[in-house]
């Protein structure tokens, strides 16, 4: 199997190279399960994290261990963005988005009772890899929506085009058939 060799910190992982699209691959970046990377991306985006943010919000599941850790290291709460609307949800902020690695539509839901913890306050976005930009962008229509402002968008990495408006640690490429792969 093909990989691509990332560094996170002190750490290094050789990620598998997978095929998302014919002629199109990615290297798979996954920390579930990895408390080694967690860690270390944890403590290095929470260094990076700006001042000014009062509250964390994650999108479930991938970035959620990376969100406690940055939460942890700095003392901000995390919210969790649900894939799923539950029945318990009250007044839920409900977008739909096509994210590039499950290539079908999903939800993205904010609890009802989490709306005040975003409301007047300046949050960053913490993801694991930013890539279309389709889960980011609608999770910034839902802090735009409940009164929220979107302070920064941290991420382990970015995929694809460089996204300026995103703190990251690192870039993946977008492998075509073409390229030669490690």
């Amino acid at each position: 199997m093909k990989t691509h060799r990332v560094q996170i910190g002190e750490v290094t992982r050789d990620l598998p190279v997978v095929e998302i699209a014919p002629g199109t691959s990615v290297a798979l970046f996954n920390m579930l399960g990895d408390p080694e990377v967690t860690e270390a991306a944890g403590k290095a985006l929470a260094a990076r994290l700006p001042a000014d943010v009062e509250v964390l919000i994650t999108p479930e599941v991938k970035a959620l261990s990376l969100a406690h850790v940055i939460s942890r290291e700095t003392g901000k709460p995390y919210i969790v963005i649900r894939k799923t609307q539950k029945p318990y949800m009250v007044d839920p902020v409900i977008r739909e988005v096509i994210s590039i690695t499950t290539g079908k539509p999903q939800l993205l839901v904010l609890d009802g009772f989490d709306v005040d913890k975003v409301r007047g306050h300046k949050v960053a976005i913490v993801d694991d890899v930013v890539s279309s930009g389709g889960t980011l962008h609608s999770l910034e229509q839902i802090i735009n929506e409940v009164g929220g402002q979107l302070s920064a968008v941290l991420a382990v990495f970015t995929e694809g085009s460089e996204r300026e408006e995103v703190v990251a640690l690192g870039h993946l490429p977008l492998f075509k058939d073409e390229d030669h792969v490690d």
